[in-house]
């Protein structure tokens, strides 16, 4: 990645993560929830740097998402009763596979445990042969669990065709279900990494969501949301109404979510809490087209398809979004649309082009709600990490809550001129239907109104309908106690066809969701606009664009004399009134070293004060990644710094207008830095 400013020598951009990990731990960007108490694994807490710099991509975000396409942002609760996370398919779907050691009892995620072992054994056979490796290891937070890595890599040269089996296994590694995790287990030998060898036990399934309760009696089962989609689909029918019916529309939330990782690592891409912003476009099943996919059609994106997965490869594909909608890579208007928003959005906030792409979902790791599935994925020092998804739902998560609740999450539109349709209709013989059921009547034929043509085509063959009341919304315990198999024969309930006159067109929408892990955006971000200078390789700079910079400005006193002293609050107040935040170094360090601390907190720019300043007003501006400067007067200076942070002009036209300045203090704070 290059700076717009264009600072940055190519050779810089080489660095170790541990240089990364420094600053990010030095400057308290963030760092382990209760490390005092020797921390908790998958746990961070945000500095100071951090939350302003988390805040400044959650406002481009709203402004990028919510205020340009006019969504309709929401805020929901945390808590979710376990109801309604059973209905969407969180309880019994949301599950990765773990195997544990039958001699130590430690866990491991299977997926994750495959690709380290087949990694670690291809790095062997690159350095039996002599060729560099590529293969990025990772690391876990938590220092117990360090054990867990592959100890040690053993220089093994492999057969060509071993080779070429892992290297396509790696690449299908996503779409792998817990028995064929198990298969390559056993296949491959591959055990305990952490030096003991041991025997794995065969790859379970386990629920990623944390549970809870909600009173006192414990009896009310609640898990902590592991995304926000399911706040979002529950207020549909007043989202449609406040939008005066009007489809297609957006609503948006940003909010924590949850999931009880079954070993978390590398950092904040891979926690237990976590920040999401989360779209759900609602759309008609039947017009994906988007009114404004024009604007985007021409955005280059490069993708890895579902087909090249599943061929063991991992060639990237470079079209433009209208090309991979036209020849149906991509499968619709609406999903294009989103894909190239997305990206858009990443390179807007600073993530290098070159070091991001979108990878289609296999069918095996395709989420249980989704028909089609993108990943936005972010190169960094531990491989390609997903940070968005953007997933066409269908209409699975409206419909199942419809069903579940007899609520309808529908849509109706008028019809221009009415059409007569075929239809399913079914009629009851409520007198005997109310003897028999008594009180379940009404919840029972609730549920009746919500069954599928499917349904009703089969019962009406069969001359009976055969329901499993516990999966009645409302019944009573009685009945599901006592007829867990409810028989209603034709007699009470029919089903049959009539030609009908319609007036009305009722469905229900798809959803396409983009979904972004925030913390994952963070740290890539952090990682894109890391470098060091050649003549200063153990101090770190961070290239952040002013836009999502903590701090945008560092005021710089030269020294501690009471003049310049007393000029710093007027002017940090009048940064203030521009709304453009700033932060006073008046420690005793030299210049040059105050420059440098700030650099690697990703000030862009720095004001100095010296005695000239006393003298006619001027000020010298300072641009971080060059370090070349300008001098002006404070109005010209503050109006240049607006315009600078909002975007309004860039450093080199700064340059062409003000012309650099140098003196012999200024080369002398450059050497210092």
């Amino acid at each position: 990645m290059t700076t717009p400013n264009g600072g940055r020598p190519a050779q810089s951009l080489q660095f170790e993560r541990s240089q990364v990990d420094e600053v990010v731990k030095k400057r308290f960007f963030y760092g382990p929830a209760f490390d005092i108490y020797n921390a908790v694994a998958g746990l961070y807490d945000y500095g100071p740097a951090g939350c302003a710099l988390q805040a400044n991509i959650v406002d481009l975000w709203r402004k990028h998402f919510i205020i340009n396409d006019s969504m309709l942002e929401v805020d929901t609760t945390i808590l979710t009763p376990a109801e309604v996370l059973k209905t969407s398919g969180h309880v019994d779907k949301f599950a990765d596979f773990m195997c544990k050691d039958r001699a130590t009892g430690e866990i491991f995620r299977a997926d994750h445990l495959v690709e380290e072992v087949l990694e670690s054994r291809i790095k062997g056979h690159l350095e039996a042969i002599g060729a560099k490796s590529d293969v990025v290891e990772e690391e876990s937070d938590d220092k117990k669990k360090r054990k867990k890595k592959v100890k040690s890599i053993k220089a093994v040269k492999l057969e060509p065709e071993v080779l070429k089996e892992y290297e396509e296994v790696l690449a299908k590694i996503d779409n792998y279900d817990g028995d064929e995790l198990g298969g390559l287990i056993t296949k491959y030998d591959i055990r305990n990494p952490g030096g003991t060898g041991g025997v794995l036990d065969p790859p379970q399934a386990f629920n990623l969501m944390f549970d809870t309760q909600i009173g006192p009696t414990g009896q009310a089962k609640a898990y902590l949301r592991p995304e926000t989609a399911q706040g979002q689909f529950l207020n549909f029918s007043k989202l449609l109404e406040f939008n005066n019916q009007k489809m297609p529309f957006a609503s948006a939330s940003i909010g924590k979510s949850f999931r009880n990782e079954i070993s978390p690592k590398s950092g904040l891409l891979r926690v237990r809490e976590f920040l999401m912003a989360e779209v759900e476009y609602f759309v008609d099943p039947d017009r994906k087209s988007h009114e404004r996919f024009d604007e985007v059609r021409d955005v280059k994106l490069r993708f890895l398809s579902k087909g090249t997965q599943l061929g063991g490869q991992t060639s990237l594909t470079e079209k433009t979004i209208g090309e991979a909608v036209s020849s149906g890579m991509v499968d619709n208007e609406t999903l294009g649309y989103y894909l190239a928003r997305i990206y858009l959005f990443l390179e807007k906030i600073g993530i290098d082009p070159q070091r991001l792409r979108f990878r289609q979902h296999m069918d095996n790791e395709m989420a249980h709600y989704a028909c089609d599935c993108w990943d936005a994925e972010i190169e960094t020092t531990y491989g390609w990490i997903e940070c968005v998804g953007c997933a066409d739902r269908s209409a699975y998560d409206l419909t199942v809550h419809a069903r579940k609740t007899g609520h309808p999450l529908i849509v109706r539109e008028m019809l221009e001129s009415p059409v007569v349709e075929t239809r399913w209709i079914t009629t009851v013989n409520k007198k005997v239907f109310g003897m028999q059921l008594k009180r379940d009547a009404k919840p029972v034929e609730a549920y009746l109104a919500n069954l599928s043509d499917a349904q009703k085509s089969q019962a009406a063959s069969k001359g009976k309908l055969v329901l499993k009341t516990a999966e009645i919304p409302d019944v009573s315990a009685d009945l599901i106690t006592s007829t867990p198999s409810l028989e209603l024969p034709a007699d009470l309930v029919s089903f049959a066809q009539k030609e009908v006159t319609v007036h009305t067109r009722e469905y229900t929408p798809n959803v396409i969701e983009p979904s972004f892990g925030l913390g994952r955006i963070l740290y890539a971000l952090i990682e894109h606009s890391f470098w060091t200078r050649p003549e200063a390789v153990e101090r770190g700079v961070l290239s952040f664009l002013p836009a999502v910079a903590p701090t945008k400005v560092l005021l710089v006193p030269l020294s501690n004399n009471p003049e310049l002293m007393a000029r710093v609050p007027a002017l940090s107040r009048k940064l203030r009134e521009l709304e453009v935040s700033n932060k006073v170094d008046d420690s005793g360090a030299a210049i040059g070293r105050r420059y440098a601390r700030n650099d690697e907190m990703g000030t862009p720019y720095g004001l100095t004060i010296d005695f000239v300043t006393v003298q006619d007003g001027s000020l010298t501006l300072r641009e971080r990644d060059s370090t070349q400067q300008v001098r002006a007067s404070e109005s010209e200076i503050l109006a240049t710094i607006d315009a600078l942070v909002r975007g309004r002009t860039t450093w080199p036209q700064v340059l062409a207008k003000f012309g650099e300045f140098t003196s012999q203090a200024d080369t002398a704070a450059t050497t210092q830095a």
